[in-house]
């Protein structure tokens, strides 16, 4: 199994790499810019060509972007709408410059528009987003918590979701553990987690499950609260994560942390952690 973490670009988007390296990722998520702006910086030739040498001398694969928090897939508003597709075409083509081949958004939320205007809405981003895009990213879409009227929180949504698109090819699954959890999935039970894995592999097949945000929850199952925790932890434990890597239908899917660096833990320990747990589980 391949296991990561989410790592900082700060100083350069090059230098991701060692730190990736440092921490022992066989396999890590970046944002390509300032999570917190509309406004990027443009990826500069030398920038492009140094992110890429150093990811080619290196063992890290595959490489993930996630999105900024700003965009909102769903908005009911049309000017937030609109900016939100174009920052997705954005970086979409950031991705493209710098080989990365997926990327991770959230839904969004419709906001007092209910879930279904939303999940309208969210379809036709994708379509605009994606209708004249000749690239190789493909999109992640990402499970959610639930709280503030966002979508995705039930994972039969989003796999309805890239079901119902007319760019399915471009279109995957992010699975996030810490969410699963606050939204009512008891990952502490096995046969929660295999029905799980059976409503993702009858609606969209498990090859689109591409990737596993492996967190643990500070706060108790179905609580909504989307607040991450050092594995083992926190609510779903170790016995939740063992569970999960028990799983042969998962071992392929890179697994990533999210997790909080703190006095007691940080990303390497977290990584060490779950490594510890897969020999476990064997």
């Amino acid at each position: 199994m391949r296991f990561g973490a989410h790592i900082s670009i700060s100083g350069s988007i090059a230098k991701s790499i060692p730190r990736a390296i440092d921490l022992r990722c066989d396999t890590f998520q970046i944002f390509t810019r300032n999570p917190r702006s509309w406004v990027s910086k443009e990826l500069t030739n030398e920038r492009i060509l140094e992110f890429k040498t150093n990811i080619s001398s290196s063992d890290l694969k595959p490489v993930f972007a996630h999105m900024p928090y700003l965009p909102n897939l769903a908005s009911p508003d049309p000017e937030m709408w609109e900016k939100s597709i174009f920052s997705l075409k954005e970086e979409l083509n950031r991705c493209d410059l710098l080989e990365i081949p997926y990327i991770v958004t959230h839904l969004g939320s419709p906001k007092t528009t209910g879930k279904d205007k939303g999940i309208e809405k969210v379809i036709r981003s994708l379509n605009n987003a994606i209708a004249n895009y000749e690239g190789k990213a493909i999109i992640l879409l990402e499970n959610t918590a639930g709280k503030n009227e966002s979508l995705g929180s039930n994972i039969d949504d989003i796999c309805n979701i890239i079901t119902k698109t007319d760019v399915q090819n471009k279109l995957g699954l992010c699975l996030d553990t810490c969410h699963a959890f606050a939204s009512g999935y008891d990952l502490r039970d096995q046969t929660v987690i295999t029905k799980l894995i059976e409503q993702i592999d009858n609606c969209i097949g498990l090859n689109k499950l591409v990737l596993i945000h492996a967190n643990d929850a500070k706060f108790d199952l179905g609580e909504g609260r989307d607040r991450h925790e050092h594995i083992g932890l926190g609510k779903i434990g170790e016995i939740g994560f063992k569970l999960l890597l028990k799983e042969k239908k998962l071992r392929k899917i890179p697994f990533i942390c999210e997790t909080p660096v703190d006095e007691r833990r940080d990303g390497k320990g977290n990584l060490e952690y779950l490594r510890k747990l897969l020999e476990k589980a064997k």
